[in-house]
């Protein structure tokens, strides 16, 4: 990646050269007390709420079986050729770019994915492509790399940076960004990375709105949302007009949103076309051509219309799933063998290890694992192995001083029958911090 880091660099790697990210989508939290979103009232409401949600998700489930069954019906990803990505994991980034960059569009569509790291004797059965997909979208998605911005200071989603303007071949890498995000869905993969609700809905092709900025800006969509519910009259009170200032690589410039527009108040007539403007101006913040060779790249890989079925919430969850993980939907949805069953007391230190563990080191097991750390929309119970659906599964292997391994085609945990839940704790930290690599079964 060292030859698109430039002047941008200098910007970003104090703060992220060494940082491993989460990214938490704004939409997680809990909206704010009194809210329209969060009705504290009778239990018929919250009952009313509960059956709402459950036919949304049956909706948006019943949509992601037909997705996939459409996609399987036109081939996609079914060969007969593979799509073979030999990868250095010294090189990550680049090999990936121009393995997918110079693969054609019918392979990136009928290829069937195969993911071959250097030094290692592992078979392509998910694991290693679903480690590819998880170490590939921490990089590239990184704002360390300059592509991709932090969308707020207090939220962890990302979206595409201004500055990418200045990195070399900004366009290529952003079409090579498009390739992945439809490699990931096409092939079932989730990604490390959260984007906005502004990107997935350019991802669709959909129009922006007021609302679309209320995760970005909370203030600045307070204010015009003011403006357009009142009467402002003649505007002199604001003293607002159809220009802005932005700030690019330290320098404060003045943009207008039309011809002549900072000689243009804004008042009550014109309001509406002040709002159409500033809205379009602060969501695409003049990212407009690397939106586009995104969104390009993306349906090189998939046809529009069969992703046009969901909206930009559902796509949000159909790519990059959920982060927080739920530990009794993990316990109730592991599997046993070689032994132990959920009484065992390994298998009990076992889940006292977990409980004991940060989200960050649960997701770092589930890495070391399942070969990613994100979870389906429908959570643990629908894990995918090398044959589709494959829960969590724990085996007893080795001996109490050996550490645990994984077979992450399998979604399978090699666990020895340890003496105590501390030498327990030591080594799966140990394990998930230390080790790498792939097992064949």
């Amino acid at each position: 990646m060292g030859v698109i880091i430039k002047t941008i660099s200098i910007v970003y790697s104090i703060l992220f050269e060494n940082e491993i990210m989460s990214y938490v989508p704004v939409e997680a939290r809990s909206p704010p007390l009194g809210s329209p979103n969060n009705n504290i009232g009778s239990s018929s409401s919250i009952r009313t709420s509960q059956r709402a949600s459950q036919m949304i998700k049956r909706d948006f489930e019943a949509k992601l079986r037909t997705f996939y069954r459409k996609l399987e019906s036109k081939g996609y990803g079914q060969g007969p050729h593979k799509l073979k990505l030999h990868i250095r994991r010294s090189h990550l980034l680049e090999d990936a770019y121009n393995r997918i960059m110079t693969a054609n569009k019918k392979d990136l569509q009928r290829g069937r994915l195969a993911v071959i790291w250097d030094t290692e004797e592992g078979l392509d059965y998910g694991g290693p492509s679903r480690e590819f997909f998880f170490l590939l979208s921490r990089q590239i998605f990184s704002p360390y790399y300059a592509l991709f911005e932090y969308s707020a200071v207090n939220s962890y989603s990302v979206q595409i940076s201004p500055l990418s303007a200045f990195v070399d071949n900004c366009h290529d890498w952003f079409r090579f960004c498009g390739r992945v995000l439809g490699l990931a869905l096409v092939h079932q993969y989730l990604l490390d990375a959260f984007f906005t609700r502004p990107f997935y809905k350019a991802l669709l092709r959909l129009p922006l709105t007021l609302s679309d900025l209320e995760s970005l800006d909370v203030e600045f969509h307070q204010s015009l949302q003011w403006i357009r519910d009142n009467d402002i009259g003649t505007g002199s009170s604001l003293g607002l007009t159809f220009c802005v200032t932005e700030e690019l690589l330290g320098r404060v410039v003045e943009k207008e949103l039309k011809t002549g527009g900072k000689n243009i108040t804004v008042c009550e007539k014109n309001k509406k076309e002040y709002l159409e403007r500033i809205i379009k101006w602060r969501l695409e913040r003049g990212v407009q051509e690397q939106t586009e060779s995104l969104v390009r790249g993306f349906y090189e890989v998939v046809d529009p219309r069969l992703v046009s079925v969901f909206d930009a919430r559902e796509l949000e969850l159909v790519i990059a799933g959920t982060a927080e993980i739920d530990i009794n939907d993990w316990r109730q949805n592991t599997e046993y063998r070689g032994g132990y069953h959920d009484q065992n007391q390994t298998i009990i230190w076992f889940w006292s290890v977990i409980e004991r563990f940060t989200n960050e080191q649960r997701l770092r097991l589930l890495q070391f694992v399942t070969g990613t750390s994100s979870i389906p929309i429908d959570g643990f119970a629908n894990l995918r192995g090398s044959t589709g659906p494959r829960r969590f599964c724990i085996e007893k292997w080795g001996k109490p001083n050996s550490l645990p391994r994984a077979h992450t085609c399998f979604n399978r945990l090699d666990l020895p029958p340890y003496n105590s839940a501390e030498i327990c704790y030591e080594k799966i930290l140990t394990a998930i911090y230390e080790t790498s690599g792939f097992l064949i079964e």
